[in-house]
């Protein structure tokens, strides 16, 4: 049912691929890409902004226009080579002792537009009309959407084989720690049974890159409304994506800091809480929730434990279990007044990547007031809300460790 197909994948020298290799375009500002890319960064192409004045209009003509230009650079230059056949590939990460073993290679555009990949977010339509335009401009998937499926004993088995048989093509380890390693699979059979088994696969789902996803199946489906040719076999019916089994993924904890207590004293806001939660106070030792529906909080200087009384609740309600959806509805709306987390310029966003340290920074420096850590959302739930056609509220999930862009770039020529 799930359409996995093997494709001519552009990519760097071997000597190159560190330094090509770029954070997502989507979780870095114009200036961190400007200090972050190197001579042959990626980031040239997904962020070309960098390639101009700091003042520029990122969303102008000219800036997409450099992308097209320095995509073409690159491959005349030989930064990007395209594969010569029809290859899968495998991209694994180590973070902390763990390793992730993704498989890459083309969704179909139809699984989408069908509901077989299944979204938990909803999607901006400027943010999916930027990444259009740059699908449409450079004729390319720059970079892969992160895909979960439900784990096959079988995949899993070839990929093992091939990473125990084969050197990694790239094998490096960036500035924050993370290893990345990338195999080719040029084995016919190997790469038409991987094929074969995804066919049997009865969805899939997107753990990170909903924006890139549409625009990239948009563009996808625009083509094929244009041509009056259309066959069904062209590459802009497929598009970049890795695929990770679901039980190898682990989702992290995405956080909140809020700037105010909406006029109250720090006081009056813990006896407001009582009334929702049981709240114990956890002194100055940074403490980390450990299960569902109990957060942890950070207000003038003190750590607290909080934990939702049941009747804020329904463990049967994919969505009203969530903590977040707890958090907003117990506490966020009615105490803080934060009714919209996609609008209001009062509360911000922290993975969990950085830590309870982060959370404690931006509160004691005075730029937040209260800061909140949650149980990271289960990939069982994700999955659950996907299958019933819910949508998680705003910040709910964060993935690490991220992608990087860059080791393989689909051509849709």
């Amino acid at each position: 049912m799930a359409v996995l197909k093997a494709f001519k994948g552009l990519r760097p020298p071997k000597e190159l691929a560190k330094e090509v290799a770029s954070r997502p375009y989507d979780v870095l500002s114009s200036e961190e890409a400007r200090e972050e890319a190197t001579k042959y960064s990626l980031l040239h192409i997904t962020k070309p902004e960098i390639d101009f004045e700091p003042d520029i209009d990122i969303h102008l003509p000219q800036v997409y226009d450099k992308a097209k230009e320095n995509f073409k650079k690159f491959k005349e230059d030989g930064i990007l080579i395209q594969d010569e056949e029809d290859y899968l590939y495998i991209y694994a990460q180590t973070m902390g002792g763990r390793t992730q073993y993704g498989l890459v290679g083309c969704a179909g555009v139809e699984d989408y537009m069908s509901g077989l990949i299944k979204k938990h977010e909803l999607t901006r339509p400027d943010k999916e009309e930027d990444r259009m335009k740059h699908v449409r401009i450079t004729n390319a998937n720059m970079e892969p959407v992160f895909f979960a499926y439900p784990a096959v004993t079988e995949i899993d088995q070839i990929i093992e084989t091939v990473v125990n048989d084969q050197d990694a093509e790239y094998d490096f380890t960036t500035e924050d720690d993370i290893g990345h390693h990338f195999w080719v699979i040029k084995d016919d059979a190997k790469v038409n049974r991987l094929v074969e088994l995804f066919s049997d696969i009865p969805a899939i789902y997107i753990a990170d890159g909903h924006h890139r996803t549409a625009a990239a199946a948009l563009i996808g489906n625009e083509k094929k409304n244009n041509n009056p040719n259309h066959v069904g076999d062209e590459e802009y019916n497929f598009f970049l994506a890795v695929h990770f089994p679901d039980d190898q993924l682990r989702i992290m904890d995405y956080n909140r800091v809020v700037k105010d207590l909406n006029g109250l004293s720090p006081e009056q806001f813990l006896e407001l809480l009582s009334a929702v939660f049981s709240v114990k106070d956890m002194g100055t030792t940074g403490f980390k929730p450990e299960k569902l529906h109990t957060f942890s909080m950070y207000l003038d200087g003190e750590w607290y434990e909080l934990i939702a009384n049941p009747d804020t609740y329904d463990d049967n309600d994919p969505i009203g279990r969530l903590d977040v959806t707890i958090l907003s509805k117990s506490l966020l709306e009615p105490l803080l007044d934060i009714k919209d987390l996609r609008t209001s310029k009062r509360i911000d966003f922290v993975g969990g990547t950085r830590g309870l340290g982060e959370l404690k920074r931006r509160v004691d420096s005075g730029e937040m007031e209260v800061a909140f850590a949650l149980y990271p959302v289960s990939m069982k739930q994700l999955m659950d809300i996907a299958d019933t056609g819910n949508i998680m509220p705003p910040k709910t999930t964060w993935f690490a460790p991220k992608l990087r862009s860059g080791l393989v770039v689909h051509s849709l020529e």
